[in-house]
Order: structure tokens, then sequence, then C-alpha cells
């Protein structure tokens, strides 16, 4: 074990995403397998898709627990204990012997995964100087930008030659290696005092966020709208009640008057309704392969990758850029050629474009994503102290998990009540329109396309007004200092 200063910054964040980029590929590996996860274990399609659920919710309910964790314990602990379990979590879901068990199993991964990513961040923030934290958080951005689109090919990959216990199997030996470097390489981060538990917030701040999420897979699956409206509105005054306690509190479970500070809330804002266009998107865009092209998941998932190995490519140029510029130089950038990818896929989409133009812009996305997404979170912490590093990290993992359930109800109405109107079919339904022979799918694909614009609008809208906050936000934020020079990082409160 290293103390923070002997630790160099890349060691940290090389380690650290050895175990990180487990989460998000587990979080939609399993979207690929859930026809043959049915037929193994006998369930029926909406039982098998609670494996996907489970994870959800319980990475939902454990995350506003993060800071507590990482602040009583330490980041490091809590990082390789989180792996640790992640992993065991693994094993276990790939031993389960029925649809219960497999369900039960991985909501432990999604337990220990929902404290990854807010300790792996402290992690990364903690060791690298202010001028220092682009570069390392852009590498940091790998694997949170390529898991969700690469687990689709891995996971069509390991079915197509394996079995479906190898999408978890394959976690134990990256598991333990990643806990092997950790316990070699990371770091204690100070932490300051031990806070003590707020079982008031913990009562009302995890249970909301799990409702907001349960009432988001409740739309995916077609469930009525009266119930999903009452979960979401439970979830949401359950979450607004937590942030008014937790303002008058002095050691509330997530702090949030840290969003009271001008960089730390307005970039969350921005990243929030980022967020939000980019979640609506990644719904969109598979739906699109598979319902409008009739492709495979596999196939999906290869015409969807080329914008992650663009984004690969060009995410360690944007963390050297928002270390070198003024903050909304690389991140208006970055938004800009987000919203126009948007706008060029809903053109695209309705004026029956070849699927090169679909992949190109998409590409253009993911590019605007890596030039977005880590410098607007480096910049939102950048001048936090190591102190309120884990819960101003925690906040934004919170609000972009409330942001993607969110989005992914509004697009999930609004496609469907798109495809209502122009089939002039009030209970044509995506599982319905995917399951179309060819032929039939070639005389409704028009009217489709047309759904699938209209909706591609909407993230185009969320991130041309992330673009307007930025303005408003980073437009006096000077770039950081160079490196040897005085660098004083202080609390700037809202405008």
């Amino acid at each position: 074990m290293k103390s923070q200063s002997q630790a160099r910054p890349l060691t940290v964040v090389l380690t650290v995403v050895t175990g990180a980029i487990m989460v998000p590929v587990d979080a939609t590996i399993v979207n690929v397998a859930l026809t043959k996860l049915a037929q193994a274990t006998g369930a029926t399609l909406p039982q098998i898709q609670w494996i996907a659920t489970s994870y959800a919710l319980a990475l939902a309910a454990v995350l506003p627990v993060a800071a507590w964790l990482i602040s009583r314990f330490g980041a490091r602990a809590v990082f390789l204990s989180a792996v640790g379990l992640f992993a065991v979590g693994s094993a276990l879901v790939a031993a389960s012997w029925n649809v219960e068990s497999m369900i039960a199993f991985r909501a432990v991964q999604g337990l220990a995964g929902g404290v990854v990513m807010p300790a792996t961040m402290t992690l990364v923030l903690g060791a690298a100087p202010p001028q220092e934290r682009g570069r390392m958080m852009a590498l940091l951005g790998l694997p949170i930008m390529l898991g969700p689109i690469l687990a689709p090919v891995l996971g069509g990959w390991l079915l197509d030659t394996f079995s479906w216990r190898w999408m978890f199997l394959i976690n134990l030996p990256i598991g333990a290696v990643a806990v092997l470097l950790g316990m070699r390489n990371l770091p204690n981060v100070p932490t300051g005092p031990r806070p003590s538990m707020d079982w008031l917030g913990l009562a009302l701040l995890p249970p909301g966020m799990s409702l907001l999420v349960f009432a988001a897979s409740r739309v995916e699956s077609g469930a009525l709208p009266w119930g999903t409206t009452a979960l979401f509105g439970t979830g949401v005054i359950l979450v607004v009640a937590f942030t008014l306690l937790a303002l008058r509190m002095d050691t509330p479970l997530l702090n949030v008057r840290l969003l009271g500070q001008r960089f730390t809330g307005g970039g969350t804002a921005v990243l929030v309704l980022y967020t939000g266009a980019t979640m609506g998107a990644l719904i969109l865009m598979p739906l699109y392969w598979q319902v409008l092209e009739g492709e495979s998941a596999l196939r999906t998932g290869l015409f969807m990758a080329p914008g992650a190995v663009a984004a690969a490519a060009v995410i360690r140029l944007s963390g050297s850029l928002i270390d070198a510029f003024a903050p909304l130089v690389v991140i208006g950038s970055g938004i800009a050629a987000t919203a126009i990818g948007y706008a060029l896929l809903a053109i695209a989409v309705a004026n029956d474009a070849p699927s090169w133009v679909i992949i190109a812009g998409w590409v253009v996305v993911s590019v605007g994503s890596a030039f977005t997404v880590m410098p607007a979170t480096t910049t939102a912490t950048r001048h936090l102290p190591p102190t309120d590093i884990p819960s101003g990290t925690t906040l934004l993992q919170v609000t972009a998990q409330i942001s993607a359930a969110f989005s992914v109800v509004v697009v999930s109405v609004l496609l469907a009540s798109r495809l209502s109107t122009h089939l002039d079919a009030p209970n044509a339904t995506i599982s319905a329109l995917a399951a179309l022979p060819p032929a039939e799918r070639a005389h409704v694909a028009p009217q489709i396309a047309d759904a699938f614009a209209e909706t591609f609008w909407l993230p185009t809208a969320l991130t041309t007004l992330a673009g307007l906050l930025a303005i408003g936000v980073f437009r006096r934020l000077p770039a950081p200092k160079p490196r040897g020079e005085a660098h004083v990082d202080q609390p700037t409160p809202a405008a």
C-alpha cells in the first residue's frame, strides 16, 4: 500500500480501470441474452427481465450510501471490497439454478457495483493534482464509454462460443487481478472526520432512487401508465424530501450543499441534461437497428461499435485539452458535436439514409461524448478539497442515475406515442413491431422511421440546452494553471 504522495496518478487510474470495467459491461451485457436465459431457466420473458432490473435497482439503492462508506472506511478499502464482492456475485450468478436465484445474485452484483465508480473517482481525483485531473479522468472514462457499447458484442460472442454462464465467469479473473493490483498500487485518500450514519436520509434517498429506476423499467416493459406515474411520483417525493432535510443537517447522507457551489452545481446540471440525452439515444439506437432494420442484438452491437472505437481514440486528447484550455472550449465543442450528431441522425432516419450514414452520425455523437462527459466531471470536481470529493463524485453518480431513469421513461413514452400516431394503431408496441416478418416490416417502415426520427429530436434538444447552460456556467472559468505554478482551488458560490 502506498501513501497518497507516493502513488503515481497514472498507476492509480490503470489499476482502478481494471476493476471498474466490469460494472458498465455487466449493466448491459445480459440484454443480448434474455431469450437464452429464459429458455435455460424456463422463465417467461417478463420474469427474466428482472435479471436486468434487479441489478439496476440494487445499484440505485446503494449508490447514495457510497459517499458515507468512502468517508467512513476510505476509498481504497471500499474499492477493494466492492470489486471482490462483485466478482463473488458474478460467480453466484454463473452458478444459479433457477430464475429466482439468478435475480437475487444479480442484486448482489448491483450492490457492489453501485459503490465501485464513486470509490474509483475518489481514488483518481485524490491521487492526481488538480492540474492533471483532466487527463486522468479521461483515461478513467474509457470503461464508462466503452462498456455499454461493447457489452452486446462481447455477450453475443460468449453466448455463441460458450454459454450464458461465461458472461459472468469472465469477471472472476478480472476481479482477482483488480484486487491484487489494488492492494499493491492504491493509496489511502484523505477522508476527513468519520461521519455518523444519517438514518433518516437512508430511509428516504435509496428507496426514492430505487422507485425511479423501477418505474423506468416498468415503462420499458409496457406497464400501466397510472402505476408508473405513482411510482415516479413517490420516488420524486422521497428524493425531494431528502434534499430539503439534507440542507438542514450538518452531516447528511449526501452533502447536497455542494450543489450550491457554482462549478459543482452548474457542472452537475449540465451533466444531468447531457446524460438524459445520452441515455435516450442509447435506447433509441439499438431499437432503431432491431425494429426498423430487423438486425440481431449482436449485429446491433457491431453497428454501434465504431462509435466506441472513435470515442476511445480521442478521449485521452480530451483529457489533455481540459487540463490546458478553458473548460468551455473543450466541453462546448463536445456538446456542439453531439447536438449536430443527433440532428444528423434524426434527418438521416427520416430520409431512409444508408446504414453507413447512421453509423457516421453515431460516431459524431460518441466523439462529442468523449469531449463532454469526463471533462465536465473533472471541471465540476476539480476545485473540491479532498474531504469533499467522495460526496462530489457520488452526487454526480446519483444525479446521473436519476436523469437516466427519467430519460428512459420520457423517450419510451414519446417513441410509443409517435409510433401509435404514425401507424394509426394505439396498441402498436416495440415487441410486436420487432417480430414482424420482413415483408410486413418493409410495408410500415416509412411510418416507423418517422416515429424514430421525431423522437431523436428530444436528445438533440436536451443536448442543446446543456450547451446553453454550459456557456452560462463555464464562460468565465479560465484554463487550469500549468504544472508547477501555485494552484489554489476555492469553492465558488452559486451565481
